[in-house]
C-alpha cells in the first residue's frame, strides 16, 4: 500500500478521535499490513513482523492486535482466506458499514470495493426478506487479478505454441524420415 507512513499518522488520529491508542506495537503491525502486498494470516503476519523489527511477535499479541485494529476499522479480517488486510480506507470520513473485497485467487492479491450505499441498502432489504440475519456483512469476492489473468494468458500462449511446435516437429520427422521407409514398403519396390 503506497504512503503506509501517511495511513499510519491517519491511524494515529482516528484512533485518538475515538478515544483509543495506537501503541508502539499495535503501529508496527498496522505497517506490516500496509506494506504487505496481499493478505497475511497471523502466522505470516509474525514472520513479517519478525524481518522488519527483528523482533518476535507472540501469536497471542499479534491475534489481540489484530483484533484490535479490526475493531477500530483500521485492518479488516477476511473470512474466506482466514486471513488479515489493511484497511484502504484509513483515515476517511465515511462510514465503514459493508466492507467489501475481491481476493484474487492464484497471488491473493486483496483490493477493498467501495459500492454505491443505495445498492447496499437494497441488498441488505432483500437479505432480510428471505428471513436470514446477518452476523457479517462483509462482501468477499473471489477472481483473478489483472496480473495473473495477463501471466496466466502468456503461459497459456507459451504452452501453445510450444504445443503447435511439437506438432510441427513431429509432422517434418513423418515427412522426412518416414517418406522413405513407405516408398521401400511400397508393392513396387519390394517386387524389384
Amino acid at each position: 500500500m503506497k504512503n503506509w507512513q501517511t495511513h499510519i499518522e491517519q491511524a494515529e488520529q482516528s484512533c485518538r478521535k475515538s478515544g483509543e491508542r495506537l501503541t508502539k506495537k499495535r503501529k508496527q503491525v498496522l505497517s506490516v499490513l500496509l506494506q504487505a502486498d496481499k493478505a497475511v494470516s497471523a502466522y505470516e503476519l509474525i514472520e513479517l513482523y519478525s524481518e522488519h523489527y527483528q523482533q518476535t511477535l507472540a501469536p497471542m499479541s499479534a491475534y489481540r492486535i489484530l483484533d484490535f485494529l479490526a475493531s477500530v476499522h483500521l485492518a479488516h479480517r477476511l473470512n474466506i482466506a482466514n486471513k488479515y488486510v489493511a484497511c484502504a480506507y484509513i483515515g476517511c470520513e465515511h462510514s465503514h458499514e459493508l466492507p467489501q473485497f475481491i481476493v484474487c485467487q492464484q497471488c491473493q492479491r486483496v483490493d477493498e470495493l467501495s459500492a454505491c450505499s443505495t445498492n447496499l441498502a437494497a441488498l441488505i432489504d432483500e437479505i432480510k426478506q428471505t428471513g436470514y440475519q446477518l452476523n457479517s456483512p462483509q462482501i468477499e469476492l473471489t477472481g483473478t487479478c489483472q496480473a495473473c489473468a495477463i501471466k496466466s494468458e502468456k503461459q497459456s500462449d507459451k504452452a501453445q505454441c510450444k504445443e503447435e511446435a511439437t506438432c510441427a516437429e513431429k509432422q517434418v520427422k513423418e515427412v522426412v524420415y518416414n517418406q522413405p521407409l513407405i516408398d521401400n514398403l511400397s508393392p513396387t519396390a519390394n517386387s524389384r
